[in-house]
């Protein structure tokens, strides 16, 4: 079995219209749920073996704001390729990782985090900034998991409702 984490990056600012979308940072709200999202993921007993994020300041800031909380030690994983992906991008990437992961935290953008959530469940279910899904796969090895995964969701947090 594989656990699958996924959180839409926590809320950015739009304070600056010539920052590009890429370098959006977070705004307080995000400076503010990143990390109780970090610590409700270490009060779950859900720190992650690997943190994937894309490379938009605003989902880097995210990660580094959890990793702390959440005490992962490791370096964290950053792609271009999660940057506004689809869901098989996520689930290309999610594929070429190593099984000694057993617990991935991927941290991305919607509306793929939402569509990608939607093909494993079967039911969509609305992804707020800083919201986080988990997951359990009955996959083995990365290499099998794919659109039609049989994924459980067991629980699925948004930061209001902490």
């Amino acid at each position: 079995m594989k656990t699958l984490l996924l959180m839409r990056h926590a809320k950015s600012s739009w304070e600056d219209p010539a920052v590009t979308d890429h370098d959006r940072p977070l705004n307080p709200r995000g400076l503010r749920d990143a990390p109780r999202m970090g610590q409700l993921i270490q009060q779950q007993n859900l720190t992650p073996d690997l943190i994937i994020a894309s490379t938009a300041q605003r989902a880097q800031q995210t990660a580094y704001l959890v990793a702390e909380p959440c005490e992962y030690h490791a370096p964290i994983d950053s792609t271009r390729q999660l940057y506004l992906a689809a869901p098989h991008e996520y689930i290309a990437y999610l594929r070429c990782l190593d099984d000694q992961h057993d617990t991935v935290l991927v941290i991305g953008h919607n509306p793929g985090l939402e569509d990608l959530l939607e093909s494993i469940t079967g039911s969509y279910q609305g992804m707020p900034t800083a919201a986080l899904a988990h997951l359990r796969l009955t996959i083995t090895t990365w290499q099998k998991f794919s659109a039609n995964a049989d994924g459980q969701q067991i629980h699925l947090w948004r930061p209001r409702d902490l």
